[in-house]
């Protein structure tokens, strides 16, 4: 079984489209039925469930079915009658026939597969409509079916959407469950292919995928830098040394001229020199406030330092003992500009191989907050504390490069960050993916300042300038609109109705070493404050995974009571469920939520229930097909 776009949303879209008002336009036809007639040659006219009030041109008998074309809308809809009554005896593809000839339109199979489409679905059109929607299904993306591209377009007509070719690709590609991970890989390929592209837009862009195709590379690359640094300050033998030396200097980490005698001295003089400093708490600035105090300036400066290493929870206390010794030695010398400066180099060198040292906790518990190798960048490269390109810089060279002492580090240090992956971690990423793709550009235009600057930097407004560029390639250009009609999808199938709220993502992933994504659509309602109700939703997550393939999750909270359904052709499946259910059953209650039942059942026959089902009464129907059920 492949699922290769969300049914569920197919229908609960329609069902949200079917609430707002059918709005004709002039030009388009459609087939309805005469319900009754009024004087003036008024009518009530019926499309499918919907009804309304029309003027007619000719008069036409209570009963009949007729196809209608709009010929005015000042101030009720005037319509044109195109075809003679319909019998009921005439066959859908007879109907199509007469439609294609009344409209002088061309026989051909797509042409006659979209009316067909249309009749069924009781969809009003109009003749240029179909022009653009044949010219669509003729020229329809590889792996993509031409039911797919119905869809698009019927969705297109329900929403009452511009027939636009970026409106219908974001309905076509928004709907697909898979894929992302893909096109991401193919664009990035590209870019490293492309010659064209100036080389600091390259950089910039290629960063940001990075960011995206592998979240995590920042801890990784933070450990990586740990690791080196504590190799330099140990008795490591020289070759080894002068490899790491240059690996630093081609991550742009240490300065051009640095050797294995100097890099710290390098390092130091830059922060003796830098003077605009965005961090006022980092361990650089602290140096740079120490070694430019004036002497009379001092005894409130070891104050501060005492205070700066008391309050800092990322040194042991061991390290803070040492260097309290070494501010205790600094106060029993004489008192000038050189045993300043001495106090400073030392204590900017003991800082840096502390923080080297302590690489617990890898992942930061608190948002915004200065972690360990921020405090590390700092000390090494002082300008570059607010940014995360030296660390994706080291990660990326470490996976370039064939040697093995650099080797052998990348894969410790990605041991070390799998193994502190929890919750928080995988939250963490995925906020980073999304805000890497883009997903709030649009919004961020009324945003602050800063978070517009943040946005311009993501994936997908760097994808609309190669999509204008006239020098860009034909291949990567397309390659790149993959990409932006995926993400103008998800945002055209995302609304709200009312209190009713829904939200589709689709999620390339990149973790345990694993290439994978997920797509999810959360259906659920708002309260009168704005905020979303935690007590009622559901969830599905469709999920492609590198050991049990393809499954999907539909995930019931009612009344903050979790019903999971499960559905995988995994035969070992329940097995594999069953050391987990009681860690989840406590973790949900961790959030105060309660686990009623988790539902495995193969794709098999339930699939299609699951598809059709809007609400928990539906849903249970499935549970008399074969497959596991689990009550907790």
């Amino acid at each position: 079984m492949t699922f290769t776009s969300f049914s569920p949303i197919q229908i609960q879209q329609t069902n949200r489209t079917q609430q707002q008002p059918l709005v004709l336009k002039q030009g388009q036809v459609f087939h309805g039925t005469i319900k009754k007639l009024y004087p003036d040659q008024m009518a009530e006219v019926q499309i499918g469930q919907t009804k309304f009030f029309a003027k007619l041109e000719t008069p036409l008998k209570a009963g009949d079915s007729h196809f209608f074309q709009v010929t005015g809308m000042n101030p009720q809809a005037e319509l044109k009658v195109v075809s003679g009554p319909i019998q009921q005896s005439q066959t859908v593809a007879q109907q199509v026939n007469q439609l294609l000839e009344m409209m002088n339109l061309p026989k051909t199979a797509e042409m006659q597969q979209l009316v067909a489409h249309f009749l069924r679905n009781q969809l009003p059109l109009s003749k240029e409509q179909l022009i653009q929607a044949e010219n669509w299904l003729n020229n329809l993306p590889a792996n993509t079916s031409k039911q797919e591209g119905l869809q698009a377009i019927q969705k297109m007509v329900e929403m009452k959407m511009p027939f636009t070719n970026e409106i219908f690709k974001g309905f076509l590609f928004g709907s697909k469950t898979t894929g992302m991970s893909n096109a991401i890989l193919n664009f990035t390929t590209l870019v490293m292919e492309n010659q064209t592209i100036p080389s600091s837009v390259k950089s910039q862009l290629m960063q940001q995928l990075q960011t995206i195709s592998k979240p995590f590379s920042l801890e990784t690359g933070g450990v990586v830098l740990s690791k080196a640094i504590q190799t330099l300050v140990t008795d490591a033998n020289s070759i080894q040394k002068t490899q790491l030396v240059n690996f630093l200097k081609a991550a742009e980490i240490f300065p051009k001229n640095a050797t294995i005698e100097n890099w710290i001295s390098e390092s130091f003089q830059q922060i003796k020199t830098l003077a605009d400093y965005s961090n006022q708490s980092s361990a650089s600035q602290l140096i740079h406030n120490v070694v430019n105090a004036k002497p009379n300036e001092m005894s409130q400066m070891v104050k501060e330092v005492e205070s700066w290493i008391s309050n800092q929870n990322q040194l042991q206390s061991t390290q803070k003992i040492e260097l309290q010794h070494l501010i205790s030695r600094f106060e029993t010398l004489p008192l000038n500009k050189g045993t300043v400066e001495w106090f400073a180099q030392q204590l900017h060198k003991q800082l840096i191989i502390a923080f080297s040292e302590n690489t617990m906790p890898i992942f930061s518990k608190e948002q915004n907050s200065i972690t360990i190798k921020d405090q590390l960048l700092s000390l090494l490269k002082p300008e570059m504390i607010n940014t995360s390109s030296p660390l994706l810089n080291l990660v990326k060279i470490m996976n370039e490069s064939s040697q093995p002492v650099l080797q052998n580090m990348l894969l410790q240090a990605e041991a070390e960050v799998q193994k502190a992956i929890d919750s928080k971690a995988i939250e963490q990423a995925l906020k980073m993916i999304l805000k890497g793709l883009g997903m709030s550009y649009e919004a961020s235009f009324n945003s602050k300042v800063q978070d517009f600057q943040e946005a311009v930097q993501s994936l997908k407004p760097q994808l609309l300038t190669i999509i204008n560029d006239s020098q860009t390639s034909q291949a990567l250009k397309d390659a790149a609109d993959n990409i932006v009609s995926r993400l103008n999808g998800m945002q055209l199938l995302s609304g709200e109705n009312g209190h009713q709220h829904q939200l589709i993502m689709q999620i390339p992933l990149h973790f345990l070493g694993k290439q994978t994504e997920a797509t999810i659509q959360w259906n659920g309602r708002m309260k009168e404050n704005g905020k979303i109700d935690a007590n009622y939703a559901r969830i599905l997550f469709y999920l492609n995974m590198d050991a049990i393939k393809e499954t999907v999750v539909d995930m019931q909270v009612q009344n903050r009571i979790i019903t999971l359904h499960l559905y995988n052709d995994h035969p070992q499946l329940e097995q594999l469920a069953e050391p987990l259910k009681e860690m989840l059953k406590t973790g949900l209650l961790e959030k105060n939520y309660h686990l009623s039942g988790i539902f495995i059942k193969p794709f098999e026959k339930t699939v299609s229930r699951l598809v059709s089902a809007n609400t928990i009464e539906k849903s249970k129907e499935a549970k008399s097909q074969n497959g596991v059920d689990i009550r907790i």
